[in-house]
């Protein structure tokens, strides 16, 4: 059961499972309504939703005018109904209401061009947005769906599968021993699990630190400041936190903690303009791009990677792929592997033509070399997965730094090995010697493996294993698969690192 929630979270982007966590919640919400089990107005929240996911969208077209910008329908959908579901709806005739919600979305999508660095918008929107009406109209944000305990098994179920999802624990955790400590500490001790009671079951803990703390492209990506940033909402958060007589609310906690984001990790967007498109291997392509500013990033990073889409599907315009240039490259290079029945996004990637424009945001991973330059590594790749070792060996050549590694690359046919220029001057330069395994062996020479990389293959083929640290990048299959061959061989556990990103192409 578990294995099974696993493989399908990892199978669908970030961004289309929160939007269906939000309209489960959103149903969920309307259906109780409609039997009087909770007190919401299903007719309000229809009403309200409508004037949300309107206001947002037309906001949102403007402002991307405006400003020359990409405009990403499905952000527009998750702003709007994160604002639905922390704002009272508008009861019908309620002009003032309606008003307060309208201003709200409009402004949390204006925010993300106005308030922006790099293209890359400094604040939570939602949080942005229904701090406004507050202010200025006094209609606040309530969290009401916090506050309702016939929908906090959604809350809290959806809500951890978008952690996991993300990968992002360390954060919620953070957040919610701070917030915890915070209520007990400036509350009264003797009635202390009274207060924890309030804030896990009756606060907005759970939605605010599941769905809006986690937003990625609002929080640090470095796990030592990602900790500080949970810490710093979680007591901000905190109903009895106080500073200079003011009282903080969820939302501005929140933003309080976006500008600790902005100053400790400044990155944003970077405009990439295509020169060239290179053929790896058989179905496996390089977009080569020049990019608008000089990236910087570490061999092995990630980027989200959105396209300007006429027509998408249901997975979005928005993707996460690994950088697969080295960090001192001039251009940018996106490694894909094009498949028959592919996404709308990859076809629409397919089209692109030398001077056509994409852009990439959310620089992160930790899927990086070590620094300590005499650890003694094993690259193990499948398929499209070789793209992050292309960018460590492209490095490390271009530093001419030798480190003891072996790469162990699997791949389906023997015309489908990319890369195979770069590897084979790995080996000649660094003494970095690649050992290919192949599924078909239609072509491949008779001392090439052939099969897939198995528990007896590593054995053979990295006889030092027990010395080694373990990097793994490839299909979510072929990774989890080769993780517990190594960990039924005797490679601890910290030794295994895993290429990671929160969604697949």
């Amino acid at each position: 059961m578990i294995a099974s929630i696993d493989r399908f979270i990892d199978r669908i982007t970030m961004y289309r499972l929160v939007l269906w966590y939000l309209v489960t919640l959103l149903i969920a919400a309307a259906l109780l309504g409609a039997v009087h089990v909770i007190a919401i107005d299903p007719v309000a929240l229809a009403l309200s939703t409508v004037l949300v996911l309107a206001g947002g969208w037309i906001a949102n077209q403007i402002f991307a005018r405006i400003f020359g910008a990409i405009p990403n329908i499905e952000s527009v959908y998750i702003t709007g109904l994160i604002i639905l579901l922390i704002m009272d709806p508008a009861p019908l005739g309620d002009l003032a209401a309606a008003g307060a919600i309208v201003l709200a979305s409009a402004w949390a999508m204006a925010s993300k061009f106005i308030l922006s660095a790099r293209r890359r918008h400094i604040f939570n929107p939602a949080a942005l947005g229904v701090a406004l009406p507050g202010l200025l109209l006094d209609h606040p944000a309530t969290w009401w769906v916090s506050g309702e305990l016939w929908l906090m098994p959604i809350v809290l179920i959806g809500g951890l599968l978008i952690v996991r999802k993300l990968r992002r624990f360390d954060l919620v955790i953070a957040f919610g021993a701070a917030n915890l400590a915070t209520t007990v500490l400036t509350g009264s001790l003797g009635d202390a699990w009274n207060s924890v009671q309030l804030a896990l079951l009756h606060s907005p803990f759970f939605f605010l630190a599941c769905v809006m703390l986690t937003e990625p492209l609002t929080a640090p990506q470095g796990r030592l400041w990602r900790l500080v940033y949970g810490v710093l909402v979680g007591v901000l958060a905190c109903p009895n936190t106080v500073i200079a007589g003011y009282y903080f609310t969820p939302e501005v906690a929140l933003l309080a903690g976006n500008l600790l984001t902005f100053i400790v990790s400044p990155k944003g967007r970077v405009v990439l303009t295509l020169e060239r498109i290179e053929q790896a291997a058989n179905g496996i392509y390089d977009f080569v791009f020049r990019p608008d500013r000089r990236l910087a990033f570490a061999a092995g990073q990630y980027l989200e990677w959105t396209l300007p889409m006429e027509k998408g599907d249901a997975r979005g315009n928005r993707r996460y792929f690994t950088i697969a240039s080295a960090p001192r490259e001039a251009d940018v290079r996106l490694g894909v592997k094009f498949i028959a029945n592919g996404s709308a996004f990859k076809r629409e990637l397919a089209g692109l033509a030398p001077g056509d424009q994409i852009v990439a945001s959310q620089l992160a991973g930790s899927f990086t070399l070590p620094r300590n330059k005499d650890r003694k590594l094993a690259f193990i790749a499948g398929g499209i997965g070789i793209t992050p070792f292309r960018s460590m060996l492209a490095e490390l050549l271009n530093r001419n730094e030798r480190r003891d590694i072996v790469v162990v690359y699997g791949s389906n046919r023997i015309d489908e090995f990319a890369y195979v220029s770069l590897l084979a001057r790995a080996r000649k330069e660094l003494g970095i010697g690649t050992h290919y395994v192949v599924r078909d062996g239609a072509g491949a020479p008779p001392e090439m493996p052939v099969g897939v990389i198995t528990r007896e293959l590593l054995r053979n083929t990295i006889p030092d294993w027990q010395e080694r640290v373990f990097y793994v990048s490839g299909p979510q299959v072929m990774v989890s698969a080769t993780r517990e061959a190594l960990l039924s061989l005797g490679v601890a556990r910290r030794r295994i690192k895993t290429d990671f990103f929160p969604g697949l192409a």
